[in-house]
This record gives C-alpha cells, sequence and structure tokens, in this order.
C-alpha cells in the first residue's frame, strides 16, 4: 500500500542539485509528488518534499540512498499525518476565513487553530500581552508563565522583527492593535523563514480585523468608549 511521507532536506541551491536527489528517491521506487522551499540563502536551501513510497519498510533504503548525494543532509522525515493540500491555496483560504471572522473573540480564536495547521506546528496559544494569561489554545502546549517569558524576551531582542529570537521550534507573531501574541511550537523541529512569514501574516489579518471589528462595535454602542 503506498504510503505518503513528508521529506525536509538541506542541499547545495545550484542547478542539478534536485534532479540528483530525486533520482534517488526514484531508485527506490519513491515518486516525488509535492516540492515546497522553506529558506534559502548562503548557498543552501531548505526543501520539504512530499514523496510517495510504495511500501513503508522502503524508508530505511530511502535515507540510505539520499546520503549518498553530495552535500545533502536529511532533517526530518515523517509520515503524513493526514490528506495533503496545496500550501497555496490553504493559505489563501485561511486568510479569507480570517478576514470574514464576525467577532473579535472569533477571530482570535479562528487565527490560533488555523495558524497551526497552516504552518504545521504541534500547538499554539494567544496570549494576552497585558496579563500572561493565555486567551485560546491547541494542542499540548508549555504553561502560560513559559510562553509569556518567551514573549518577553523574544520582545526585547534585536530580532523581534521577523520573530526568530529564542527557540527555533517555537514561533511567535504579535497582535498590536488587540493587545495579544500568536505563539507557535513543534516538538523539536525548526520554523523556517517560509513559516515564520506565514505566521506574521496571518497574525497582520487577524490584527486589522479585531481593530475592524472593535471600531464597530464601539459606533453600535457609544457607552463602550467610557
Amino acid at each position: 500500500m503506498t504510503q505518503t511521507y513528508i521529506l525536509r532536506v538541506w542541499m547545495p541551491d545550484r542547478p542539478g542539485a534536485l534532479g540528483a536527489l530525486a533520482s534517488r528517491i526514484g531508485a527506490v521506487g519513491g515518486d516525488v509528488t509535492g516540492i515546497d522551499i522553506l529558506e534559502r540563502g548562503a548557498g543552501r536551501a531548505i526543501d520539504e518534499l512530499v514523496v510517495e513510497l510504495p511500501d513503508d519498510a522502503l524508508v530505511e533504503l530511502l535515507v540510505t540512498e539520499i546520503h549518498q548525494v553530495d552535500d545533502v543532509d536529511i532533517e526530518s522525515i515523517r509520515p503524513a499525518a493526514e490528506a495533503l493540500h496545496d500550501p497555496r491555496v490553504d493559505a489563501l483560504e485561511t486568510a479569507a476565513l480570517l478576514v470574514g471572522a464576525p467577532t473579535p473573540s472569533a477571530a482570535i480564536e479562528e487565527l490560533c487553530v488555523h495558524g497551526v495547521r497552516t504552518v504545521g506546528a504541534h500547538w499554539g496559544v494567544v496570549l494576552d500581552l497585558a496579563d500572561g494569561s493565555i486567551i485560546t489554545e491547541v494542542g499540548d502546549c508549555p504553561s502560560a508563565a513559559w510562553i509569556a517569558a518567551f514573549v518577553a524576551g523574544s520582545q526585547s531582542s534585536a530580532r523581534v522583527s521577523d520573530g526568530d529570537a529564542g527557540p527555533s521550534d517555537v514561533v511567535w507573531a504579535p497582535l498590536p492593535a488587540a493587545g495579544r501574541a500568536l505563539v507557535m511550537g513543534r516538538n523539536g523541529e525548526s520554523f523556517r523563514a517560509r513559516e515564520r512569514r506565514q505566521a506574521a501574516a496571518l497574525a497582520r489579518i487577524v490584527d486589522t480585523r479585531f481593530r475592524e471589528l472593535t471600531a464597530a462595535a464601539r459606533q453600535q454602542h457609544p457607552s463602550a468608549r467610557r
């Protein structure tokens, strides 16, 4: 029975490198059905490939074959946990859903749920920056105190603009108008540049929607301003 795996590799960012890798995958009967570039720089690229194997017993042989390709390193290989989607279409559908959130609280809750799904995180929370409490959460999350300390430390870092401070398997993005932050994590697998940009973009969409909905509510109920 065909098995689908998500293969994340470091490889040279040069012509022919991907072809050499695909040839090794094909040598064990594998079929590359999807490729996504997660990060590029310093002559290297981090690619995520969707690979179908005719038998899960071939995983070890696949790893051995890939190790024969010069300058290619495997970061991770894991079975696809669920039906795969086109990441570009999925991102657009997520953005449309967040833009259409009917209330500020719904926007925050949907950000957490769909943020985790879109970037492939294992857990996610939306943190209240004023008191350090968790507004909503998905998955097996660290304590509120740990998450609040992580965000506070990241805010003081020079790298706060791209959410790249602290552990590489945790990513966060601020929602300034809402006074909240989206924080997501994995169990040991680093978030890459494209995934960090996705998290930041989703947070900006929801922060804008939160501001719009809050302003509309105040116009309908002027007493709420006092």
